[in-house]
């Protein structure tokens, strides 16, 4: 354990990171470091804290928009961005690990994913998440926007684009942007009937979630596929 000296300056987040590694740093500390700066009375760290106790938690401010951030005082167009490009980065990683193995075999890696696209958006928003035939990752596609229903998602289309990837599989994603992560009779409806049109082409419908800010829901963990 390293001691203080009498008269030394702390280490300061960046300091500390170098010296020991990121693991030893608390998250308002790593979100210091992101952000640099703090406001008029408020130091980097304690902005950090604030930002993650307003948002119940990192999962929450990652996940937070445009629009939100910037209504935030202290958090600019730079900071805003900052934050917004980390999620950004942290979606990506999540694909390029789903492209590299099975999609099947990383149920939560899947779930991560979808959650990091689709959580934080205020209108529903369906994707479509074709796999080949070892299950990775082809291509994630938004297929619809706006309330889920038969009319809103077209089978048909989602054929076409499955046959146009060559995909063997697909996971169907969608958020609820109230936060309620139970599936709808429209929700049932919809992957009864898509599950019957894919079947006819040879593709496999693996599973639908349902996602929300907090997480999500598989259809096929609750043996509703």
């Amino acid at each position: 354990m390293p001691t203080h000296i009498p008269g030394a300056k702390p280490e300061r987040p960046r300091e500390r990171l170098l010296a020991h590694g990121a693991h030893v740093l608390t998250s308002p500390e790593l979100l210091a470091i992101i952000l640099r700066t703090g406001i008029k009375g408020c130091d980097a760290v304690s902005l950090g804290r604030g930002l993650i106790e307003r948002f119940n938690g990192l999962r929450g401010l990652l996940s937070a928009d445009a629009q939100t951030l910037l209504s935030i005082p202290g958090l600019g167009m730079a900071k805003t961005c900052e934050l917004l490009a980390i999620n950004e980065l942290n979606r990506r990683a999540l694909e390029e690990d789903l492209k590299a193995g099975q999609a099947l075999d990383q149920p939560q890696r899947v779930k991560h994913y979808c959650t990091a696209t689709l959580g934080h958006l205020r209108v529903e928003h369906c994707m479509a998440l074709y796999l080949d035939s070892q299950f990775r990752l082809i291509i994630a596609e938004e297929i619809s926007r706006g309330t889920l229903t038969q009319a809103s998602v077209y089978p048909r289309e989602i054929i076409k684009a499955g046959l146009r990837h060559h995909a063997a599989a697909l996971i169907l994603a969608h958020n609820h942007p109230s936060g309620i992560a139970e599936p709808s009779e429209a929700d049932l409806a919809l992957t009864r009937h898509l599950k019957n049109a894919l079947a006819l082409v040879d593709i496999r419908l693996l599973d639908h979630l349902i996602v929300t800010p907090g997480g999500s829901v598989s259809l096929a963990e609750r043996g509703q596929i």
